[in-house]
C-alpha cells in the first residue's frame, strides 16, 4: 500500500502516455491538482456537493414535514422552541421547507442544463461548420432570442403557458440557449479548417460525423464551463418566477416562493423571507465559484 499510491501518480503525471486512457486520465488528474489549489473553486465545490447531499437526504434531515402546519407556532423567531430557523405565518418549519425546497431547484437547474447545453452545442457547431445560408438562419434566431432580456421573456412564457415547474424549465430553458450556441459556432469556426478536419474528410467522413465526432468534442470544455456559470443565472430566473407565482405552487416549498410570502413579514419578522433568500444567495455564489475555477482549468485561455 506504500507503493501504490506514488505509483498511481506517476503513471497519471507520466509524459509519455501509453494509451489514449492514459492520456485522458492525466488530464483529467492535471485539472483535478490545479482546481484544488484555488481555495474560492473548492469553497463552490463545497457549496455545490452540500447542495446535492442536502437533496439526496433533505427528508431525513428536516426536522419537520415541510407542509405540516401549526398555528400555535406562527411566526416563531429563530431558535424558539426547537426551530432553528424559526416558523412562517402558518406555523412551518422554515429550515424543513428549505432542505425539502434544495431538491426543487436542483431539479430545475439539471433539467435547463440537460436542455439547454446540447441545443446550443448542436445549433452552434452546425452553423459554424455550414456556414453560408445555414449559419445566418441559425444565428439570426439565435440573435431574435437574445434579443429580449432573459427574465422577461421567460415571464411571457410562462404566462403563456401557465405556472408550474414544467412550464418554468420549458421558459428558462428557451431563453438560456443562445449563448452556448454563440459560444460553439466560435469555437467551431476556429477549428473547421484545422489539418485534422480536412484529414477526416479526405477519409470520407461524413459531415454529420465529423460534427459530432470531432468537432463537438472540442467545444464541449468551454461549453460545461458556461453552463456551469449560468446555474446561478438560472437558479435567479426561478426564484423570480417563484417569487411572481408562476413557478412552484403553494404548498410547495421553493425558495423564491418562500420569500414571496415572507415579504409582508420582513420589517418584523425578518427571517421568513431572509433564511430562504440566504440559501438562493449562498447556492448561487457557490456555481459562480465553481465556474470560475473549471473555467481556470478547462478554458484557461478565457481566465484572466
Amino acid at each position: 500500500m506504500t507503493t501504490s499510491s506514488p505509483t498511481l501518480r506517476a503513471w497519471l503525471l507520466d509524459d509519455a502516455p501509453a494509451s489514449p486512457r492514459q492520456a485522458w486520465c492525466g488530464r483529467m488528474f492535471r485539472g483535478w491538482l490545479q482546481f484544488r489549489r484555488n481555495p474560492l473553486a473548492m469553497t463552490g465545490l463545497c457549496v455545490v456537493v452540500g447542495l446535492l447531499i442536502v437533496a439526496a437526504i433533505g427528508p431525513w434531515l428536516a426536522p419537520q414535514h415541510p407542509f405540516a402546519q401549526n398555528l400555535d407556532h406562527r411566526l416563531l423567531a429563530p431558535g424558539t422552541q426547537g426551530y432553528w430557523l424559526g416558523t412562517d405565518e402558518l406555523g412551518r418549519d422554515i429550515l424543513s421547507r428549505i432542505l425539502y425546497g434544495s431538491r426543487i431547484t436542483l431539479t430545475i437547474v439539471a433539467l435547463v442544463a440537460i436542455i439547454v447545453a446540447p441545443l446550443g452545442l448542436l445549433v452552434g457547431t452546425v452553423a459554424g461548420y455550414f456556414g453560408g445560408l445555414v449559419d445566418t438562419v441559425l444565428m439570426r434566431i439565435t440573435d431574435i432570442f437574445l434579443a429580449f432580456p432573459r427574465l422577461i421573456l421567460a415571464l411571457a412564457l410562462v404566462s403563456a403557458l401557465g405556472p408550474g415547474i414544467e412550464n418554468a424549465v420549458i421558459a428558462i430553458a428557451v431563453t438560456t440557449w443562445p449563448p452556448y450556441a454563440r459560444i460553439a459556432r466560435a469555437e467551431t469556426l476556429t477549428i473547421r479548417r484545422s489539418d485534422f478536419i480536412a484529414a477526416a474528410r479526405l477519409q470520407g467522413a461524413s459531415s454529420p460525423r465529423i460534427v459530432m465526432g470531432q468537432i463537438v468534442p472540442l467545444c464541449t470544455s468551454s461549453v460545461i464551463v458556461r453552463v456551469t456559470l449560468d446555474m446561478a443565472g438560472i437558479i435567479l430566473v426561478a426564484a423570480g418566477l417563484g417569487f411572481l407565482g408562476l413557478g412552484a405552487q403553494p404548498p410547495s416549498p421553493e425558495w423564491g416562493a418562500m420569500v414571496s410570502s415572507g415579504r409582508k413579514f420582513l420589517l418584523d419578522q425578518w427571517w421568513v423571507a431572509t433564511m430562504p433568500g440566504i440559501a438562493i444567495f449562498v447556492v448561487s455564489l457557490g456555481f459562480n465559484l465553481l465556474g470560475d475555477g473549471l473555467r481556470d482549468v478547462l478554458d484557461p485561455k478565457d481566465a484572466g
